[in-house]
């Protein structure tokens, strides 16, 4: 009407597009959706990674295990969870470690392998095992267990000298006066050892270390067998 025409501005001012064909052009949403995209692609990748690698460390290295039961008190309590070391199950290279006097360890109960007990190695390959007014004696010699409470251990059950044969272990619960182990039902198979405490998780408030409990006095070498030892059957 007033002799003005619309014109469409140039998106750089004086400058066309088929100025220069080197020039660049930024779109800055053309360029958020494809980082976005690309973005999510390598969170997608890079949680598939972190669930194949949680899944190889459940299968071969730890496993959460829930305590069922008193007879580990006063260290475990029922319906704390925890995790264990597998790779015990594999000790008999160099790189794995050791089950040791002390350590508590989980396995399939010798009597229905569907079943899974939680216990302290008390008696290695080679020792003699007996028990006797509230303390253990391990070839000959009493042991003073520091992490028991006197009051869980008031019964003074008695067990006659039990031979530890190669590749068993001999286990009880630090709860002595309610806890179903060696001395009832005998030795567990090294083969059925599938894990050693590491880490209480649950409850949160008491996350913490399972330290290995060291026994003492240091325990003599094995005296070997004798005709008055209970060797178990297989």
């Amino acid at each position: 009407m007033f002799g003005f025409r619309n014109k469409r501005a140039l998106p750089f001012g004086d400058v066309q597009l088929d100025d220069d064909k080197d020039i660049q052009v930024h779109r800055p949403n053309e360029s958020a959706r494809g980082n976005l995209w690309a973005e999510g692609r390598l969170l997608f990748r890079d949680l598939i990674f972190a669930l194949m690698l949680a899944a190889l460390v459940i299968v071969f290295i730890v496993q959460p295990v829930k305590v069922e039961g008193t007879s580990m008190l006063p260290r475990l309590h029922d319906g704390e969870r925890i995790f264990v070391n597998k790779l015990v199950y594999y000790d008999e290279y160099r790189w794995a470690p050791k089950i040791d006097r002390g350590d508590i360890v989980v396995f399939w109960f010798p009597d229905d392998p569907s079943k899974s007990y939680i216990k302290r190695v008390i008696g290695l390959p080679g020792d003699t095992v007996e028990v006797h007014d509230g303390l253990v004696r391990i070839n000959g010699k009493d042991l003073q267990e520091t992490y028991l409470d006197p009051h869980l251990n008031a019964s003074h059950r008695t067990q006659p000298p039990v031979f530890v044969r190669p590749n068993y272990y001999f286990v009880m619960g630090d709860n002595r006066d309610n806890s179903s182990d060696s001395r009832i039902w005998g030795l567990v198979p090294k083969k059925y050892v599938y894990g050693k405490a590491l880490l209480r998780y649950w409850p949160l408030n008491s996350a913490s270390v399972i330290h290995h409990e060291n026994v003492s006095p240091a325990v003599p070498p094995p005296l070997g067998t004798g005709p008055d030892i209970d060797q178990p059957q297989e």
